[in-house]
């Protein structure tokens, strides 16, 4: 069996219309979500897929180069191969390695779990991530709605100013009762100009939500900043959680050496694949901390992720992030029909956890449909307009940088 055509496929799934969020220094408007559908065929017919970083650079990057270097090879022997590239060339690599190992698994009529270290378990805990700067009432019916689903866990993003945020901490927990998780993301707090927080406010505002026992805080502070997560860990105020924005592996080793985190989280379709995820999920394990998936894409890299994370035992890898889109009629942030969509059938779900498909490969049919349906639209997903300094911002699908021009593309 030979590669014979590598291919990457960016999708939009517009919103119907801007959706505007006040928040605590300025607005942010969502206009649409990405997504990247990468699609490796063999010459026997046979498909394998995966998801992809979700901006142009990765689908010049997959379509150009990476498919020069992968025409003719045999998918099986992928772990063999030395491909040659700089830091971020090599993160989308990682990401077609995913639909490569699908490919190999496939042929050889094995789940990509045994393929990538073994399952050790069938299923993962999910928790159930949506939440984006809404009033504290509408937090709570969200959050109320969420755990109904049967997820153990909510997260939810806050940012409409520290007692704000501390009513909306109250409202849910009285909504869910004391057994649901209550994630915070505070991603916003270190974008919001002049009103950004500080590590003091954080702090405070981390003892003033004692009673209301949050699960974490995930980036908290300036993700770059071990130094000041660190310190808001050693405070032993608040679990701290973070890694999305990591730009290589050895600052995830920073963070996991100096133990600046309680949870680890890394993106496996944007940050370094299968390999690079193990070594990872190594060392967290290894310094005694947890690990949790961040998924912020399509049902795709949901069930990608969630066949590395069953090949280590629950107390490593604990959780898998599970988006909630507000897709025909369901509880959530906002729609991203094509997150569903990219799938032919759901994703099993049993008592809030993942139960990991054991067929060939990744064991789900992906609707290939979705390349016509969802036809690309350039430019950024996310503007956000900031008060103080006065500024429009923008945010794309590629994590490695922070901010994007408003008008460029994604």
């Amino acid at each position: 069996m030979k590669i014979t055509k590598v291919e990457a496929f960016l999708l939009t799934s517009p919103l119907d219309e801007p959706l505007l969020l006040p928040f605590y220094g300025g607005e942010r408007t969502i206009l649409k979500r990405d997504a990247m559908l990468i699609r490796v065929t063999a010459d026997n017919g046979l498909k394998g897929f995966g998801p992809g970083p979700a901006h142009e650079r990765a689908e010049r990057e997959i379509n150009g180069v990476i498919a020069k270097f992968l025409d003719g090879r045999d998918p099986s022997q992928w772990k063999t191969w030395d491909f040659p590239g700089g830091l971020e060339l090599q993160k989308t690599y990682r990401a077609v390695e995913v639909a490569i190992i699908d490919l190999a698994a496939r042929f050889e009529g094995a789940p990509v779990s045994e393929l990538v270290g073994g399952r050790k378990r069938d299923r993962i805990k999910l928790y159930g991530s949506a939440g984006m700067y809404m009033s504290p009432e509408d937090y709570a019916t969200e959050a109320k709605a969420i755990a109904d689903l049967g997820f153990s866990a909510y997260k939810m993003r806050p940012a409409r100013g520290p007692e704000k945020d501390l009513e909306t901490f109250a409202k849910m927990r009285e909504a869910v009762g004391p057994d649901i998780g209550l994630m915070i993301d505070s991603h916003a707090w270190w974008r919001m100009g002049d009103k950004s927080y500080s590590q003091d406010t954080v702090e405070q505002l981390a003892r003033d939500a004692q009673p209301y026992n949050p699960y974490w805080f995930e980036e908290p502070v300036p993700p770059d900043d071990h130094a000041a997560l660190k310190r808001l860990r050693d405070t032993g105020l608040v679990p701290v959680a973070s890694g999305e924005h990591e730009l290589d592996e050895p600052s995830f080793m920073d963070l996991i050496d100096t133990g600046s985190v309680d949870f680890v989280q890394m993106d496996v379709c944007c940050q370094g694949g299968f390999e690079m995820g193990r070594r990872v999920i190594d060392a967290s394990g290894h310094k005694g901390l947890r690990f949790a998936f961040h998924c912020w894409g399509t049902l795709l890299e949901v069930v990608a992720a969630g066949h590395l994370g069953i090949c280590w035992d629950a107390d490593v890898v604990e959780w898998l992030e599970y988006p909630c889109h507000a897709n025909r009629g369901k509880p959530g942030m906002y729609p991203f029909l094509l997150a569903d969509d990219v799938l032919s059938e759901p994703l099993q779900i049993e008592n809030g956890e993942l139960v990991v498909p054991n067929g060939p490969g990744l064991g789900i049919t992906v609707d290939e449909s979705v390349i016509e349906r969802y036809p690309y639209q350039p430019g950024p997903w996310s503007i956000f307009k900031i008060d103080s300094p006065p500024e429009i911002l923008a945010v794309s699908g590629d994590h490695s940088v922070k901010w994007v021009d408003a008008n460029s593309g994604a």
